[in-house]
């Protein structure tokens, strides 16, 4: 198979706050690159000197050091500005890139001029995928990206990303808000809505931690996720039978939970049903 063409060059948006070990190992990633022809753009949230210390001490990875306020949403805002890139990318400060992840896409995107972005799945470092992805690859649409969209997996034509604008924030983590995940659904949403062609492949993956939750902090993402999922749902005017089918599902996943005797899935399930419930109302006035 023919190898990408050099000269398309990528933008690699990372916000990092409070990390340190993670980013190295994303940097060393990326020094691994195949298609070299990239450019990290740091967003810094820290308080110290930490990041400029990781860059420095790796010079083979072309990057920008830029700063911004808390919150993921504003930190990607503040890079938006800066990119000069073909294509954009979101990697998180603790995710890794597969060597030639960026030769995979920048050959994709060459073959198909009429492709303005694509989303991958996430795995863990032994290469398993939580079974809530999409096994099949395809095309986008407002009705099926909710398990086909993770910010890291993100790979879009910078003239797509010029197009849809800021994320959102109002949405992502640090937000400050009930509603702080999701940001990546809605501004893919929104590229969607605007006549983009995006599709999913699920062959396209990231290496990400999977993180083990306590009961409390499970429920804490349930309603914050579900919270994010009413927002859209609202403010982006989703019908009635969708609005329906995705306050039962939870409903269900509670109902099964239960008769498993797993309280914890059982209580994680119904958080999500508030938050959705709380998101979708909540976006009235937000």
């Amino acid at each position: 198979m023919a190898g990408a063409p050099a000269d398309l060059r990528f933008d690699l948006v990372t916000a990092t706050v409070d990390r340190t070990a993670p980013l190295e190992e994303l940097l060393r990633s990326l020094a691994a690159q195949t298609h070299p022809a990239f450019r990290l753009v740091v967003v810094d949230q820290n308080d110290d000197d930490r990041v400029v210390q990781l860059l420095t001490a790796h010079p083979e990875v072309d990057a920008v050091h830029l700063h911004s306020p808390r919150g993921l949403s504003r930190a990607r805002n503040v890079a938006l500005s800066r990119l000069t890139g073909d294509f954009v990318a979101f990697p998180d400060d603790d995710c890794t890139y597969a060597p030639d992840i960026l030769e995979r896409v920048a050959r994709r995107f060459a073959a198909e001029p009429g492709l303005d972005g694509l989303t991958g799945r996430a795995v863990a470092a032994d290469g398993s995928s939580d079974s809530s992805w999409e096994t099949h690859a395809g095309v986008l649409e407002a009705g099926n990206l909710w398990n086909r969209v993770i910010s890291f997996g993100l790979f879009l034509r910078s003239d797509l990303v010029a197009r849809v604008g800021a994320f959102d924030e109002r949405l992502g983590l640090g937000a400050g808000t009930l509603w702080s995940s999701g940001e990546e659904v809605e501004y893919i949403l929104r590229g969607i809505r605007s006549g983009a062609r995006i599709e999913y492949d699920p062959g396209l993956t990231v290496t990400h931690p999977r993180r083990s939750y306590t009961d409390a902090e499970l429920r804490a993402v349930g309603l914050r996720d579900g919270a994010s999922v009413g927002w859209i749902l609202r403010r982006h005017r989703y019908g009635a039978g969708t609005v329906a089918r995705m306050l039962l599902r939870p409903i269900g996943g509670a109902g099964a939970s239960l008769l498993r005797g797993d309280l914890a899935r059982t209580s994680f399930h119904a958080a999500t049903l508030h938050g959705r419930v709380r998101g979708y109302v909540g976006a009235l006035s937000a």
